[in-house]
């Protein structure tokens, strides 16, 4: 690698970074606050949202590289333009396919780091994400430890605590059941407590000095039933459904997803084109990620100099951007609706690839090359 390829690829990667960290931080904003609000409404402490905003960082990171590394070259590449260092390197003989060695070398790092993102750290962080919901899920003494308000730790329950010792007595307990269509029961009791059964048992609340009112929706009719103490079994809350967790396809390694067997199928409940789909588009993520700076660099070489800078040829960067993104979605519906159309999905970015190439091949040929001699 020559001084000038490493002076103009090391500027793209500065570049890079910063944009990279201004998207990292908008879009994990965005997400964070209607995460906060699910977590702390729910109970959850402060340390618990951060676990989980770090675990959803690396999904973020690679929604935004291939974003960046576009807005990077097109920033970067201007820059060097309007301080005229692209001009002095065109004269002392670097032609375009010279100038974009070091864009392409750009590109590969975008797209290595986009693949580690999706081949590994991504499912390993899903599948992290996933668990430790479940475990939060199950853990649902801390939804219950909120004094003084309404709390919903499940589908239709509702949960309030007028005081909490500390002792950890649930003093004015109201409980109100209203997951089964036929019945609606409402737990009120003097107090209560939170147990674990056994070693890592379930949780049930056992509540002292009560009253349990059940009403029958299609008759109408309420039952009343006085107790001393009452367990309430707190297993079903916890997950919602029994068996083993539905694994979404993301969570999964790439050559699992290929394979798309039968055992994969049951675990995440999804068909062969979806798993196929979700396998071939990181390839395709990472081909299209590489594509893009070099696709950036193709329009900047359109037209000559002006004073009024290249804002043209990043308008046509970005619309084309903007098109190709539109064409993905297109091919993959169709991928996920055929499974046989699975090559459909590398068409956008294979299409982004030879764009550049045809726009840097353009320039070797002059302004006019497809008209021969101006009369």
């Amino acid at each position: 690698m020559t001084l000038f390829d490493r002076y103009l690829a090391g500027s793209l990667m500065v570049y890079f970074g910063f944009f990279s960290l201004v998207l990292v931080a908008v879009y994990w904003v965005n997400r964070a606050i209607g995460l906060f609000d699910r977590l702390i409404a729910g109970g959850s402490n402060l340390w618990t949202f951060l676990e989980f905003t770090a675990l959803a960082l690396p999904n973020v990171i690679h929604v935004v590289l291939p974003v960046s590394a576009l807005v990077a070259t097109l920033y970067g590449l201007n820059r060097l333009s309007s301080d005229s260092e692209l001009t002095v390197a065109r004269t002392t003989g670097i032609g375009p396919w010279r100038l974009a060695r070091p864009v392409l070398i750009f590109g590969l790092a975008v797209a290595l780091m986009v693949s580690v993102l999706g081949h590994l750290l991504v499912p390993l962080s899903r599948t992290a994400l996933a668990e430790r919901g479940d475990e939060l899920s199950r853990d649902i003494t801390a939804r219950f430890l909120q004094e003084g308000e309404f709390l919903h730790p499940g589908t239709g329950m509702t949960v309030y605590v007028r005081e909490i010792t500390e002792r950890g007595e649930l003093l004015g307990l109201f409980l109100e059941d209203r997951r089964s269509e036929a019945t609606r029961t409402a737990y009120t009791a003097e107090s209560a407590y939170l147990v674990r059964a056994g070693n890592g048992g379930e949780t049930r609340l056992v509540m002292l000095n009560g009253m349990a009112q059940t009403l029958d929706v299609a008759s109408r009719n309420l039952v009343v039933t006085r107790f001393e103490d009452f367990a309430y079994d707190l297993a079903s809350l916890s997950q919602g459904r029994s068996g083993e967790r539905r694994r979404d396809p993301r969570e999964l390694f790439t050559p699992a997803l290929l394979a798309a067997g039968p055992d994969v199928q049951a675990m995440t409940g999804d068909d062969v084109a979806e798993l196929r789909y979700e396998g071939h588009v990181r390839f395709s993520e990472a081909i299209f990620a590489l594509a893009l700076p070099l696709m950036a660099l193709g329009f900047l070489m359109l037209g000559t100099y002006s004073r009024l800078g290249l804002w043209r040829q990043i308008v046509g960067a970005v619309v084309a951007a903007v098109l190709l993104t539109l064409l993905s979605n297109i091919a993959e519906n169709a991928a996920l609706q055929d499974a046989s159309l699975w090559w459909a999905i590398y068409l956008p970015a294979l299409l982004t690839l030879a764009l550049g190439v045809g726009l840097v091949w353009r320039d070797t040929r002059g302004k006019r090359p497809w008209r021969g001699v101006a009369a």
